[in-house]
């Protein structure tokens, strides 16, 4: 994913900072208790998903990594799913080159009309621009955070949903979008940038325009990116607030009444361009972005490894999948 570098968006995020008051998770009046029991996510677990997805090599969409991991992730939540459905595509790049792309669709309790989508990106960045090493800064990476993270706590929580039933009325999509990372180098981004032309999240593009069910309608969607490493500072990102404030106000008062206060902030993070836009824009779906977002890193937004060679599996943390994890759950099965 990026962030978006554009001057009129950071003068609207100073002064949208500065006008209102994010709604506080402890303020106003406290949500019914659910008597639902959550099952206990396993960190372990969704550390295997991640390192068996890392073991494939970069999933960098046409290469032979990228086919075998698809028919991996297809098969394994096949095993947990009611149904899976593989929705492949063809788009263009920033480039104007035509690639072909696959959206993997899990379903559970198909029949049932209210649904809740849960979504990450399963393709890796095809080199890696913000190495320090020029070198290596063509090649592509692990994204075992930007990506991998995401669909290992995703696949976990697939593997609770079939151990422990969700209850009928609600129905859960757990969606991976393809072709998310696949957008013009650092250096490149002046040269293609268009205003009314999205280069990135092309995968989420294409299925909020034609989802995997005509008519789909969810009552809200949680996209999970960089969630495996260390120190996560998940901020309220810009967009998420904009659009789906009582989302994200319902997922951190969930994280505090957890104990993650520490790591979930009430702060308002910056605008990030990632799959919930074109959910939010397109399809009309209420849905947030957990992202780590660190003001303070080196490139000024995203964890330090962002877009590197070292987004590999030794800079994941169990810790952070499993407060993760904890929390979708805890969302999911209270609803």
């Amino acid at each position: 994913m990026r962030k978006i570098f554009v001057f009129f968006a950071v003068v609207v995020l100073f002064c949208a900072c500065g006008e209102r008051q994010l709604d506080n998770p402890e303020s106003g009046k406290s949500e019914n208790k659910k008597s639902a029991v959550v099952p206990q996510f396993n960190a372990d677990s969704a550390y295997r998903f991640v390192a068996a997805q890392t073991a494939f090599g970069p999933r960098v969409p046409e290469t032979e990594a990228h086919a075998q991991c698809g028919d991996w992730l297809v098969a394994k939540l096949g095993s947990y799913a009611d149904t899976v459905i593989v929705q492949g595509f063809r788009t263009r790049l920033y480039n104007d080159k035509g690639i072909d792309g696959k959206n993997i669709i899990a379903v559970f309790n198909p029949e049932a009309r209210k649904r809740i989508v849960l979504c990450a990106h399963w393709d890796s960045r095809p080199f890696a621009d913000h190495d320090a090493d020029e070198a290596l800064s063509h090649q592509p990476i692990d994204g075992a955070n930007d990506g991998a993270s995401g669909v290992g706590v995703l696949i976990e929580c697939a593997r609770q949903f079939k151990l422990q039933p969700l209850d009928e009325r609600l129905g859960i999509d757990i969606i991976l979008f393809d072709l998310e990372d696949y957008g013009p180098r650092q250096e490149q981004a002046l040269e293609y940038y268009d205003e009314n032309v999205n280069h990135w999240a092309l995968g989420s593009q294409y299925w909020a325009k034609q989802p995997h069910v005509y008519g789909y309608k969810a009552y809200f969607g949680i996209l999970l990116d960089m969630v495996g490493g260390s120190n996560p500072n998940f901020q309220k990102e810009y967009y998420s607030q904009g659009y789906a404030a009582w989302v994200s106000n319902k997922v951190w008062r969930k994280a505090y009444d957890l104990g993650y206060r520490s790591s979930f902030s009430n702060e308002l993070g910056t605008m990030i361009s990632d799959d919930h836009l074109p959910m939010n824009q397109i399809a009309g779906i209420p849905t947030i972005d957990i992202i780590d977002l660190q003001p303070n890193s080196s490139n000024g937004c995203f964890p330090e490894v962002w877009h590197t060679h070292n987004d590999n599996l030794e800079h994941i943390d169990k810790a952070t999948l499993g407060m993760v994890g904890d929390v979708v759950l805890h969302v999911v099965y209270e609803e």
